[in-house]
Formats: structure tokens, C-alpha cells, sequence
């Protein structure tokens, strides 16, 4: 190759301050995006904003800092095309590993002029990469024994060779089979293309229209790269056939510019290599390039801008795919919000439509306050009855205590029960999405939590305690104070929930007469000890307690879900990545 003069590093030609400040906040926004719901799409907006992520770093960053450092071309293509002895020919001596075993190019392998190490040495471009000093070998071996053996322990790293037969201002990277079977070898591959600022492709007259190296071409016309495309070992004779099906292609396909170098079969000689003069047009194309600081300017900044418009296409599919994680994160919110705001309202329903006075609390609320004879007696039931009450709350303790523990046993199951049928219930629903199979996969949620029995019954003694307090605070005058605690205390709190409980809602026969008869028991002695507006105003701030506390126990319940959804809201939306793409693309047309 020829030799122009040397490029420096003193002399650089940055972009816009603006770009590189604009891509810097892209980046940032790019890699706040998470997207961890498994959405369609999600699989391949994830790899898209990792690739992007890559690029930005390993080529946008560093080439936008200057447009004048040196090109790096990098000769890629699929498995067995002759990718390294393409590149031997170019220096004219074995410098890389070829052979028979695929793949050969585990650590690529960068061949720079002396006087450009500096650029490569460095982490300006693939600072994932570790950096590896190789030597020339000038000693006559084959090129498929020159190099040193990759080692596994190496993988992840470019091995730099300086060689006086590459011109200042390009570097020519030997990079692994696009199509390699190993994941590793293809990623990095992908990398490396990526990071380039021109493109040689190799490929063979057997397989150039092969589906992989394809898409990779339909990647670098989006991108508006550079591409030479080599076509070696075309048959004596076919050569002009070959090559122009080829040069069809490339036009269908959006590189009608791209020159083609057409390599005919031939033997190599002792040393594994091809003649000198079989690459000698790539090896001119590709010195005449280095030779023209502003023919390889030019080339730095069409594949700058180039990428940083795929850059916006892809910055543009992130954010859609993050409003679509944001939009199926509400909705899974939902589901679960919406099952425990049902056990919440079906806890309050149990309390307004007498459920919570069936059964054994009715029988208890029967012998302790003799309802029956009541009835017969109401229209002088205080008169009547007032110190036949007394004895009953203050002589009866036990039966007091058998109402209290019915009810709260009652109420403890209803709180129990939704809770776990709302768990069951979302965990179900949750389940049938793909997204929420990824986020919800604990059994344990499928239930209430393990404690949750101890809070409930911790809840309904509090409440108790609460009701009691209000009592106390409610009965301020003597007389009133007097009444209380005259029949009781704990007395008056039960006399109180059952007024709270009292509905023929939900009971049926014989249940109304003495459910009905309960409330009005208990709604006339509460008016007699505290008046009939203040008796209206105790149930209702007991009511209003009770369910207070009971939504914030199913709150807790419900923040088992919230745990795992919540996470993927906290991140920023769309918007924001949307913004900064196109800001980075107006700053780019302000440079330019």
C-alpha cells in the first residue's frame, strides 16, 4: 500500500461540541430504558438498544471527538471466504491466522502504521476490548502457523500489530466469520462491523448470495457505509458473469456504488499466499483512500451520519417499546389493584348486610339481652327495662365476652377469606399474560401472606380498642359517664359494633325478626346513653375505622404484587429518548 503523510494526533477535526453533547445525552437515555417485560418486541428492542449502546461507545463517542483520526476498515465476511489471506496479501506476509479448523479469528487481529499506534493503543474506539501488542513475523512461515495461537483465556481482546506496509491514517482489522458457529465469535463480529468506518466484505462466487452476509450489506446501506466488496475464488471464466449478478444485487439492494474486486482461483504459493498482484486493485483503492485526508474525512462522515440516523431509528423503536412495557406495567397494576379493592369492598358489604350477625352472634346477642321480651315491651322499653339491662351487662359477664369473641371471630374470617381470594384471583389473571408469568413467579403470592391471619386478628382488636376510646371520649359528661359505666364499658363497644353490623341485608326468616330486634335494642340504649345524633355519629366513625383499617391491611396484601410491577414504572417513558434522538440529529445538521 502506499505511504501519505502521517496523521497526528495534533492535529484533529472534531464535531459540534453540541453533537457530541447531544449523543452523550442519548446515551444516557438509552441506558436508563429498561424494558423487562417479555412484550412482542421486547426481545429484539433489548438487543437493539444494546447494539446501540455499543456503537455509541465503541465508534459515535470516539469518531465524533474527531472526524481526522485514522480510518479503520474492517474486513469481514462468512466462514472459509479468505478473509486473513486476503489481509496477508495486502501486507504481502503472513500476519494473520488462517486454516482449515472454523473458526480461526477468535481475537482479531488490527494491523496499524507505526506512527498511528497511539489512536488504537488506547481506548478511544472498542474500549470493551483489552488491548494485545503482536509482532510482525518475518521469519518465512505459512500464513495458516503466523500469529499466536488464540487463547481462550484471551477472548475479548484485539491483538495491535504495527507494520510499516500500512499507510498512516487506516488500519486494516481482521475480523471472526460473521456466520461463525460460535455466539461469541458472531457477536463480536457484529461489534467490530460496527465500529467501522468502512467495510471490506469478502465473500466467494459460491456463495454470494447467501442469506447472513446479506443482511449484514442491508445493514451498511441504512447506514450509508463505506463497502468494497471482495469477490474471491470466482472460476477461470466466470468472472465477469459472477460479478456483474453481483453488482445487480448490490444495486437492488441500496450499494450501486460499492466497488467490487473480483479474486479468480488460483493456487497459493509455499507460504499459503496469494500472488502479490491478485489484491494489488484493493490494495491501490485502499492506499488512494489513506493517501486523501479529505477523501477520508469524507468517508468518517458519511458513516457518522449514517449511524447516528439508524441511531435515531432505533432510539425511536425503544421508546415504543418502553411506552408499550409502561402501558402492560398499568395494566398488571390493575388486575391486582382491582382484586384487592373487590376483597375490600366485599369486607364492607359483610359489614353493612347483617353476614357478620348470623349464626352463633345472633343466638349470643338473643340470651344476652333477652330480645324476645323486649319485643313485647317497646314502647316502654327504657322504663321498663332499664335496670333489668343493668343487671344483664353487669351481672353476665360471660355472655358480654361471647358476643365480642363471635364477632370477632366473623369478622376475622371475612378479612381472611377475600384476602385470599383476591390473591388467588390475580395471581390467575396475572398468570395467563406472558409479562406477568415473567414478573409474577412466586407460588407463594397465590396466597394470603403467612402472618396475614396474626394482622387480621391484631386489626380487629385494635379496632376494638379504637371503638372503646371513642366511647370514652364521647361519654364527657357525668351523667353520660355515669350510664357507661354503669352497664359497662366492654358492654357498650359490643352494644355499639352490633349497631354497626346491624342490617336484614343479607339475612333471611327468622334471621330479620331477630337481627332487626338486635338493632333496635342496641340503637335505644345508645340513644338513651348518648342522644340520637351522637349515636349516628359513633357508628358511622366506627364504621369508617373499620374500613380504613381493613383497606390498609389488603393494601399491604396488594403491595406483594406492587413489589414486582412497580419497578418497571419507575423508569422514564419514551418521551425523553424521543427528545434527546432528535436533538442529536439537529445538532448533526448543524455540523454539518
Amino acid at each position: 500500500m502506499r505511504h501519505p503523510e502521517r496523521v497526528t494526533a495534533t492535529t484533529p477535526a472534531p464535531a459540534s461540541p453540541g453533537a457530541l453533547d447531544e449523543l452523550e445525552r442519548l446515551r444516557g437515555a438509552l441506558a436508563a430504558t429498561e424494558l423487562p417485560l417479555d412484550l412482542d418486541g421486547a426481545a429484539e428492542a433489548r438487543a437493539q438498544r444494546t447494539a446501540a449502546l455499543q456503537q455509541i461507545d465503541d465508534y459515535l463517542a470516539p469518531r465524533l471527538a474527531n472526524l481526522d483520526a485514522p480510518l479503520l476498515a474492517v474486513v469481514g465476511g462468512s466462514t472459509g471466504a479468505g478473509k486473513s489471506t486476503i489481509v496477508n496479501a495486502l501486507v504481502g506476509h503472513p500476519v494473520t491466522r488462517t486454516g482449515a479448523i472454523r473458526p480461526t479469528t477468535r481475537q482479531p487481529i488490527l494491523l496499524h502504521s507505526p506512527g498511528d499506534r497511539e489512536w488504537f493503543a488506547s481506548e478511544r474506539i472498542l474500549p470493551g476490548l483489552s488491548r494485545i501488542t503482536g509482532t510482525r513475523t518475518d521469519a518465512p512461515v505459512r500464513s495458516d502457523a503466523a500469529g499466536a495461537a488464540p487463547d481462550a483465556a484471551l477472548i475479548g481482546s484485539v491483538v495491535l500489530v504495527a507494520d510499516e506496509t500500512v499507510p498512516a491514517g487506516l488500519a486494516v482489522l481482521d475480523a471472526p466469520d460473521v456466520d461463525s458457529i460460535a455466539d461469541e465469535n458472531r457477536a463480536l463480529a457484529a461489534q467490530l462491523l460496527a465500529a467501522a468506518d468502512l467495510w471490506c466484505f469478502v465473500t466467494t462466487a459460491n456463495r454470494y448470495a447467501d442469506a447472513v452476509p446479506w443482511r449484514l450489506l442491508d445493514d451498511a446501506a441504512a447506514r450509508d457505509i463505506t463497502v468494497a466488496v471482495v469477490l474471491n475464488r470466482v472460476p477461470p471464466g466466470a468472472g465477469a458473469e459472477v460479478e456483474a449478478d453481483l453488482r445487480r444485487m448490490l444495486a437492488e439492494r441500496g450499494l450501486p456504488g460499492a466497488p467490487v474486486f473480483t479474486l479468480h482461483e488460483q493456487p497459493l504459493d509455499e507460504f499459503g499466499m496469494l500472488p502479490a498482484d491478485g489484491v494489488a486493485p484493493l490494495r491501490h483503492w485502499l492506499g488512494a483512500l489513506a493517501a486523501d485526508r479529505q477523501a477520508r474525512h469524507e468517508v468518517a462522515r458519511r458513516t457518522v451520519a449514517g449511524a447516528v440516523r439508524r441511531l435515531g431509528g432505533t432510539a425511536f423503536a425503544v421508546a415504543a417499546a418502553r411506552d408499550a412495557q409502561l402501558v402492560a406495567a398499568r395494566g398488571l397494576a390493575a388486575i391486582a389493584r382491582d382484586e384487592y379493592d373487590e376483597a375490600a369492598e366485599a369486607v364492607e358489604a359483610a359489614t353493612r348486610d347483617g353476614a357478620l350477625l348470623r349464626g352463633e352472634v345472633l343466638a349470643r346477642w338473643q340470651d344476652f339481652v333477652g330480645t324476645a321480651d323486649v319485643f313485647r315491651s317497646m314502647e316502654s322499653w327504657f322504663g321498663r327495662f332499664r335496670d333489668r339491662l343493668g343487671e344483664w351487662f353487669s351481672g353476665k359477664p360471660a355472655p358480654v365476652r361471647e358476643v365480642e369473641t363471635e364477632i370477632e371471630t366473623g369478622l376475622h374470617a371475612v378479612i381472611v377469606n377475600e384476602a385470599g381470594r383476591a390473591a388467588s384471583a390475580a395471581w390467575q389473571r396475572l398468570r395467563t399474560t406472558p409479562a406477568g408469568r415473567r414478573l409474577i413467579d412466586e407460588p407463594a403470592l397465590a396466597r394470603e401472606s403467612a402472618d396475614l391471619d396474626e394482622r387480621a386478628a391484631a386489626l380487629v382488636r385494635e379496632w376494638q380498642g379504637a371503638l372503646m376510646r371513642l366511647i370514652q371520649e364521647q361519654a364527657g359528661g357525668k351523667r353520660v359517664k355515669a350510664r357507661v359505666l354503669s352497664l359497662g364499658l366492654n358492654a357498650v363497644t359490643v352494644t355499639l359494633m352490633i349497631v354497626v353490623f346491624a342490617s336484614t341485608a343479607g339475612l333471611t326468616g327468622g334471621e330479620i325478626a331477630i337481627a332487626g330486634g338486635s338493632a333496635v335494642v342496641g340503637q335505644k340504649l345508645l340513644e338513651t346513653i348518648f342522644g340520637d345524633e351522637a349515636v349516628r355519629s359513633l357508628a358511622k366513625q366506627a364504621r369508617d375505622d373499620l374500613h380504613a383499617r381493613v383497606g390498609a391491611l389488603l393494601d399491604e396484601e396488594y403491595r406483594r404484587y406492587a413489589a414486582r410491577i412497580e419497578p418497571v414504572l419507575d423508569g422514564p417513558d419514551g418521551v425523553g429518548l424521543v427528545e434527546a434522538a432528535g436533538a442529536l440529529e439537529r445538532a448533526m445538521g448543524g455540523a454539518r
